[in-house]
């Protein structure tokens, strides 16, 4: 027993999963921080001395009875008495030894295991607090494996009795976490995209346009007259205002419920075509492959109180997959994964996600009668089982059954925030590095050259900041939806190169929930780099108690268009995270922690005031 003990304390990383555990590096394995805590060492002590008074007494019971038999032969077999003797006093000595050693040898050598942050390890998280902060340091936290144990979720601020009755739910659990609660720095006026006197104007000048050409339909007896109004507290404009150089919107920005529910339930007073799909109206090229527009439609609603919203029509039922004989550029458009997108993003905290809520759409009531596009009117029809549909009006797909229908006219969509305009708000519009080929049989240079990230790493920008720690985080967050459609990448011009990456367009996103498709995670396997604060929030999801599948339903159990996902893509939510963390791992064990990890965050709680952060982070690699 104490044997066994003793064997299951000197056991290194084996205890973890076996496909991880040679991909672990020392930091990122065993008992963390300051080793065992007080109750696991009590509890060890208790199992010890537990064991070894268990022994003594089964050495005493043993000699007790044998006795009679020593006495009986003591005078003519005195040999054989001293021989029991000896050996009964040899086993409680070697006993006593034993557990000497085990109690004031091992059991120290186990609570200073682990180096501290002076030896390059780590600093226990129950000593940090929860104040962290945005900054280029090193020697934060090493991160931990997928088999957490609930004392080191205790230590990252979450009682080990926690439970969903005792603490509620557990996206609201996860949201308390210390690395959902990272302080960004004080905002100065560069960091923000839009100043309030700016926008205000702009909108207002905006408005004075739409009454003017209100007028010029006043006598269109088909369009129906709704009034605009402009409110400078609309949630709209609010999301507009809270843009920064980290991220579309605060973690706990109430506007944000307050703009999902305004896209779901306001009157739509306008609808017309994108600006993409005006461009690509009539531009339509046979003898190129391209991504149709009867593909991906979507249409621009205008709201009631002056918000826009892009929409997309329910394509593809939730149980369908994609087939296997479909290209991928050719893919249908998914608003539940538009939604679903939106949700995950939030759970990753990257915040790169425009706000997308699903709603039921009147195709008569809030687009037919209320659009100016005569081109929009034309594509209107009733079907044979007299339902209203549309389709998109390009040149090779002007037909019918390329069309969506209502049921007879409400027909559920995604409703997508319109970022500021790109008169106030430029963006710039990046091929993605790792770019696929959009032909039949082409392949592109990442694809056959493993080393091709060295290449990259070389070019700007590149080659210093964060953008390409940003590739990758797009990379994971594509490769856990499915989407192999990243051919651009877009950034706002304000915050060149140190701005985040704005992770647009995510409907082709969700089509195959059996299939992993590893080549996107292409970026993380050929550069093996990672933010920090990325690789421990998808560990912490990897846990049962903030488990990603239970989140993501639990956040998507709020939207009107509820189930958005299927059971089975939500369970490849947990697949696809796992194999993300195994990619991290094994680039840990090849390259070292140091090469792979780097530090996105500070703790601030402990630095004196002179040296803490007060800006953007350092460039980093």
């Amino acid at each position: 027993m104490l044997w066994a003990l003793t064997t299951f304390i000197q056991e290194d990383c084996t205890q973890t999963d076996p496909d991880l555990a040679s991909d672990l590096s020392p930091a990122t394995c065993g008992w963390r921080c300051d080793g065992l805590s007080t109750v696991e060492q009590h509890l060890l002590s208790f199992s010890v001395l537990s064991a070894t008074i268990s022994l003594l007494q089964s050495f005493t019971l043993v000699s007790l009875l044998s006795l009679p038999s020593i006495s009986l032969s003591v005078s003519s077999h005195p040999p054989a008495m001293m021989l029991r003797r000896d050996r009964l006093l040899l086993s409680v000595t070697l006993t006593a030894i034993f557990t000497a050693d085990l109690y004031f040898v091992l059991l120290p050598k186990l609570r200073h295991r682990q180096p501290g942050p002076d030896d390059g390890g780590c600093i226990c998280p129950s000593s940090r607090g929860t104040n962290f902060t945005l900054a280029g340091y090193s020697g934060l936290t090493a991160p931990w494996p997928s088999n957490t144990t609930s004392m080191d979720l205790q230590a990252m601020g979450v009682r080990a009795t926690d439970n969903l009755t005792d603490w509620g739910s557990k996206l609201e659990r996860l949201f308390a976490q210390p690395l959902y609660n990272i302080q960004t720095p004080e905002l100065v006026l560069e960091e923000r995209l839009l100043q309030s006197e700016e926008i205000m104007g702009y909108y207002r000048r905006k408005v004075s346009r739409w009454e003017r050409h209100m007028k010029l339909y006043s006598e269109a007896a088909t369009l129906l007259e709704h009034q605009a109004t402009f409110d400078p507290e609309a949630s709209w404009l609010k999301f507009h205002l809270g843009i920064n150089r980290y991220a579309l919107y605060a973690r706990e920005d109430p506007t944000i419920p307050r703009l999902l529910k305004d896209m779901q339930s306001t009157a739509v007073i306008s609808a017309d075509y994108t600006q993409d799909e005006k461009a690509l109206k009539g531009a339509c090229d046979c003898t190129r492959v391209v991504k149709p527009s009867g593909y991906h439609l979507k249409l621009a609603l205008k709201m009631q109180n002056f918000g826009k919203a892009m929409f997309k029509p329910m394509r593809q039922q939730r149980d369908q997959e994609t087939p296997d004989d479909l290209f991928y550029f050719v893919d249908f458009q998914r608003h539940n994964a538009e939604i679903a997108a939106f949700h995950l993003d939030r759970i990753l905290d990257f915040r790169r996600v425009p706000p997308v809520v699903g709603r039921l759409v009147n195709l008569t009531g809030e687009i037919l009668l209320t659009t100016h596009n005569e081109d929009l009117r034309s594509v209107f029809f009733t079907s044979p089982a007299n339902n209203t549909c549309f389709f998109a009006k390009c040149l090779y797909v002007c037909k019918t059954e390329y069309a969506v229908c209502g049921s007879p006219d409400l027909l559920e969509g995604s409703m997508s925030a319109y970022l500021p305009g790109l008169s106030i708000a430029p963006r710039i519009s990046i091929p993605n590095p790792w770019i696929r080929s959009y032909t039949f049989t082409g392949r592109e240079e990442w694809e056959v050259n493993p080393l091709y990230c060295d290449t990259i790493k070389q070019l700007y920008p590149y080659n210093s900041g964060n953008r390409l720690l940003n590739i990758i985080d797009m990379a994971i967050f594509d490769f856990l939806i499915g989407n192999m459609d990243r051919h651009h990448y877009e950034i706002f011009t304000k915050f060149g190169d140190e701005g985040f990456l704005l992770h647009f367009d995510n409907a082709r996103g969700f089509g195959k929930h059996s299939q992993d498709e590893m080549s996107i995670l292409a970026p993380l396997s050929q550069c093996c780099i990672i933010k920090r604060s990325t690789l421990l929030r998808l560990q912490l999801l990897s846990q049962d108690r903030y488990r990603l599948s239970d989140v993501m339903r639990e956040s998507l159990g709020g939207d009107a268009l509820q189930p958005v996902l299927t059971e089975p893509h939500l369970q490849a939510l947990d697949r696809r995270l796992q194999r993300v963390l195994k990619t991290v791992h094994r680039c840990v064990h090849r390259l070292g922690e140091a090469q792979v990890i780097t530090t996105d965050f500070v703790d601030t709680s402990a630095m004196p005031e002179s040296v803490k952060p007060v800006s953007a982070p350092n460039k980093e690699r």
